[in-house]
């Protein structure tokens, strides 16, 4: 009889517990929700862009609905980026080049002691003035990109260029892996734990 007792007032117990709510929140602001999302819908609308059929239903070849100059310009740089992307890869894992502040890759002096055995070949076959070509190439792409994410945007205007460029930095900073180098909104350099 009393085992009967204590089973009903343990669960009185246990239903008078503080109910706690948990909100997470992101650590995203606003306007980095609203960039990425703008960059987003641009990766998409290049995807549409490119997917389009030149045949019609009956055979026929049919010309490509007309492209704004700054759609062709972000097709180009997003080309550009998927081209360079081993290479970036590799130069990031050699720390020739970090994710600086502005969106941008910065380029140091390559080093070409202690490489990493799988990268040998690939280090010897660059030179400093390739590497800063390339270097050159992906910074005017990203530029090309930020540039397409403030036209895209109602919200954004040329004067959030600096925020834009800002929030591409820390965003490309986040995404960096560990061992590369990346630059602190401060302006230092350092490798990412």
């Amino acid at each position: 009889m009393k085992s009967f007792w204590i089973i009903p007032v343990f669960l009185f117990v246990g239903c008078t517990l503080a109910q706690v709510n948990v909100e997470v929140l992101s650590e995203r602001t606003a306007l980095e929700n609203q960039i990425l999302g703008t960059y987003n819908a641009l990766d998409n609308e290049m995807l549409l862009l490119a997917s389009v059929r030149a045949v019609d239903a009956t055979g026929a070849f049919q010309d490509a609905p007309p492209k704004s100059r700054e759609q062709q310009d972000a097709v180009t740089a997003l080309q550009v980026l998927a081209f360079h992307a081993d290479d970036l890869t590799a130069f990031k894992r050699l720390k020739w080049v970090g994710e600086n502040n502005q969106g941008l890759l910065g380029a140091f002096p390559m080093q070409k002691e202690r490489v990493p055995e799988d990268l040998g070949a690939f280090a010897e076959r660059y030179s400093q003035k390739e590497l800063e070509s390339v270097v050159s190439q992906i910074n005017t792409a990203r530029e090309t990109l930020m540039r397409r994410v403030i036209d895209m945007n109602e919200n954004l205007t040329d004067a959030d260029w600096p925020s834009v460029r800002a929030i591409f930095g820390k965003l490309n900073a986040d995404n960096a892996l560990p061992g590369e180098k990346i630059q602190d909104e401060n302006g230092t350099w350092r490798i990412k734990s």
